[in-house]
């Protein structure tokens, strides 16, 4: 398998807005909550979601998202520009996301990754957040490998083939170059009818 060069610090270009990706870097919650909402949408939508969520609420924190009432909570997530395609499922899960880490990590989205030690083990935290299917969880972890150097001992084989150096996702983009590279090659595989694994 191909090594991937450890990064020098988070950097993040997804959003084509530089305070959205500088948010993603800076705050554990909004990152997950990007990762989220990152299906049937641009990418650029969904990681610039959390930013825009932070303004509309004032901040970003879990247990408070996850106390407030379902159609406040939908009020603020359809506000146009509404942060998904789907707000009312997607405010729902983005809520369940929030009261799992209040409940199980104190609010701290962090801690989800933190002092894990295993790749299997950071693989299974991630897969067990709400909202979270197989493939989107081991996106997540070699996003959190690859542009934040959380490295734990076999993270390589729990999210293959996101490991390689193939620009399959958005753990493979640092700057907008990067960016068009991932579109070009997910295009590319489209056309070919494979899948972002294949």
């Amino acid at each position: 398998m191909a090594k991937t060069t450890a990064p020098k610090g988070p950097v993040l270009a997804i959003t084509g807005d530089a305070d959205a990706d500088a948010l993603l870097v800076a705050d554990p919650l909004a990152l997950v909550i990007g990762m989220l909402l990152d299906q049937q949408i641009t990418m650029e939508m969904a990681f610039r979601g959390p930013a825009r969520l932070r303004e509309r609420l004032g901040g970003l924190d879990a247990a408070a998202i996850a106390a407030m009432p379902a159609d406040a909570f939908l009020a603020a997530f359809s506000e146009k520009p509404a942060l998904h395609r789907f707000p009312g499922s997607m405010a729902a899960r983005t809520q369940a996301l929030c009261a799992f880490l209040a409940e199980e990590y104190g609010g701290d989205a962090a801690a989800v990754w933190t002092g894990v030690g295993s790749g299997a083990e950071l693989l299974d935290r991630v897969r067990a957040l709400p909202g979270f299917g197989d493939e989107k969880a081991k996106i997540f972890v070699a996003l959190l490998a690859k542009r934040f150097g959380v490295r734990p001992r076999g993270w390589q084989q729990a999210c293959s083939p996101f490991s390689d150096d193939e620009p399959r996702s958005v753990a493979d983009i640092d700057s907008p170059e990067a960016l068009a590279r991932v579109r070009a090659w997910k295009k590319a595989k489209k056309a070919a009818g494979k899948s972002k694994q294949d």
